[in-house]
């Protein structure tokens, strides 16, 4: 077990949704409020960071990508659950899905109200995330997400909701299965590549290429694609109105940069839907990739990746068809 921190560790005032901490308690106090926990699996337990996840990025990721392969390289080990915040939970999740080379299961598992509160949900979430990893058809399915007796792929899932339990959904291939109390029920496999097939690696220790997310909206001009590009950025993931869509001028913005070496991806803020190549945008003409099924988050891990193996737009497209 690997702790980052997050609200499942949280400590918040007295009043009832007020203000709290997150990252607060230990993993092992995560384990002592969960009875019944430690008759699922033997367990060991590791502090990676204590963060909320807002705060999450690339040394946390490599540091929780090394200890995690570390324990999955490990023959008496079964499997890895990581606790984490649920704000960037689905970005650590396929990071992880496209760096760790194991067919050992890594869980992922948070909560939505602080350990302190009513109705915490934090202790049947991590009982039931180290059931799924304990369990042996949880190998070779990729990482995982558990929560509120769900159990997503990493590629898939994403949070919907700000407050809710039921903020995970996945919402393009449905769901890995479902875990009640520790019982267990698998669907499908995962139809994209991942860990053990996935090309990349944990990364070194120099920099990911910088890749900034844009959100379109009504009437955008080209000021924020320019102002990225200038501030460094080697790829762009727009955020765009319906089906990747950019107005005229950040269009033109966007195939600018692309013909300069930057990677731009059209990805979609609707939440849902496949971004199409070559349908309402000539993307062959103007240098674009298209996200295809993944959210603008995911889709800027995958570029971050992929920039550290090719520039070529095509052959990026292909990663966003493969993963």
């Amino acid at each position: 077990m690997l702790a980052t921190g997050g609200t499942i560790a949280g400590a918040q005032s007295s009043a009832p949704g007020g203000r709290y901490r997150s990252g607060v308690f230990s993993i092992r106090s995560l384990i002592a409020a969960a009875p019944g926990i430690e008759s699922l699996a033997r367990l060991e337990a590791a502090h990676v960071a204590s963060i909320g996840s807002q705060d999450m990025g690339e040394a946390v990721w490599r540091a929780l990508a090394r200890r995690a392969q570390s324990a999955l390289d490990d023959p008496a080990v079964t499997g890895v659950v990581v606790t984490h915040g649920t704000d960037t939970m689905e970005e650590t999740a396929y990071f992880l899905n496209l760096v760790v080379r194991s067919p050992k299961p890594v869980v992922l598992v948070g909560a939505m109200r602080p350990a302190t509160a009513m109705s915490a949900d934090g202790p049947m979430n991590l009982y039931n995330a180290v059931a799924t990893a304990a369990h042996p058809d949880a190998a070779g399915r990729g990482v995982l997400v558990v929560a509120n007796d769900e159990i997503h792929f990493a590629r898939e899932v994403a949070k919907t909701n700000t407050t809710q339990v039921g903020t995970f959904k996945s919402t393009h291939r449905g769901l890995a299965g479902l875990v009640s109390s520790a019982r267990i029920h698998f669907y499908g496999a995962p139809v994209r590549r991942h860990t053990m097939a996935s090309a990349f690696a944990i990364p070194g220790r120099g920099a990911l290429p910088r890749v900034d997310i844009l959100y379109a909206h009504a009437g955008m001009g080209r000021e924020l694609i320019d102002a990225a590009v200038g501030a460094g950025a080697r790829g762009l993931v727009i955020a765009g109105v319906g089906n990747g869509n950019l107005g005229s001028h950040a269009r033109a913005a966007a195939a600018a940069a692309a013909g300069a070496g930057v990677a731009v991806v059209r990805s979609s803020r609707t939440g849902g839907g496949i971004v199409e190549r070559n349908v309402e945008m000539d993307d062959d003409r103007l240098g674009f990739i298209a996200a295809d099924e993944l959210n603008p988050q995911k889709a800027r891990v995958l570029l971050m990746l992929g920039l550290t193996r090719t520039r070529d737009p095509l052959r990026l497209q292909e990663m966003f068809y493969t993963y």
